[in-house]
């Protein structure tokens, strides 16, 4: 009798139930590392604008150093140049855009938003130079521990401030000029300093929208009056 030979091993494949579960492993991984490859895209956005704020304030001191007074905010979104007519801001404009084509510096932070930019009007006068007495009417506040608002600098002493609008941007203008739209209740810090001249918010960010202030992502720098101060006298622009 002739013996048949036996009949080839069947392969066994994946059920799908076996892919479907691949697939959620696969996917679970995957989004284990997209969270920390978006918190540290976020962090360095935010990084990249505390430099660009920080150079902004240099490039005002430096300004000074050069003019003996601080630029007017920018014409627009599309003109970094300071809008100035004459001896002062055009119909005497304190706040606005930071003149970045002026002051030699980028114009967007980490988020595309331009930066806002507020300035004492005496600092601003091209034919009254500033000098130690010269008033200054800007002030900036924080958060305490318990959330209570406090002085961060003294009660008008700052001569201008720079502020992000954070990644947010609410009250922000956008590189073509199109303005964000304002924050919401829950964002009252911000409110405040989207409409801010003199009187300015800072303090680290808070997702939380029942904290005081609510949610907030701004940042905001100012030109201290004693650094400005020690660098014109140690150059003799003033005495």
């Amino acid at each position: 009798m002739t013996l048949s030979p036996p009949p080839p091993a069947r392969q066994r494949g994946f059920t799908l139930i076996e892919i479907a579960i691949v697939l959620v492993i696969v996917g679970l991984m995957i989004g284990g590392l997209v969270t920390p490859l978006t918190m540290q895209i976020e962090q360095r956005k935010i990084s990249e604008t505390q430099k660009s704020l920080d150079e902004a304030k240099e490039a005002l001191a430096g300004f000074a150093l050069r003019n003996g007074y601080l630029p007017c905010p920018a014409i627009s979104a599309d003109n970094g140049l300071e809008d100035r007519v004459g001896n002062r801001c055009r119909d005497e404009k304190r706040v606005g855009l930071l003149p970045w084509a002026t002051l030699g510096m980028g114009k967007l932070d980490g988020w595309n938003h331009l930066y806002r930019y507020s300035v004492t009007p005496a600092f601003s006068d091209s034919a009254q130079l500033f000098n130690l007495s010269t008033p200054r009417d800007i002030s900036v506040a924080t958060r305490d521990a318990k959330g209570n608002l406090t002085a961060a600098t003294a009660i008008a002493d700052i001569p201008a401030v720079i502020m992000s609008y954070g990644k947010n941007g609410y009250g922000a203008s956008t590189e073509q000029g199109t303005t964000i739209a304002d924050a919401g209740s829950g964002n009252a810090d911000e409110k405040i300093n989207a409409a801010a001249s003199t009187a300015f918010i800072a303090h680290d960010s808070n997702d939380n929208p029942a904290a005081p202030g609510g949610q907030y992502d701004d940042i905001v720098v100012w030109l201290s009056p004693n650094i400005l101060f020690s660098r014109m006298v140690a150059a003799q622009r003033i005495q």
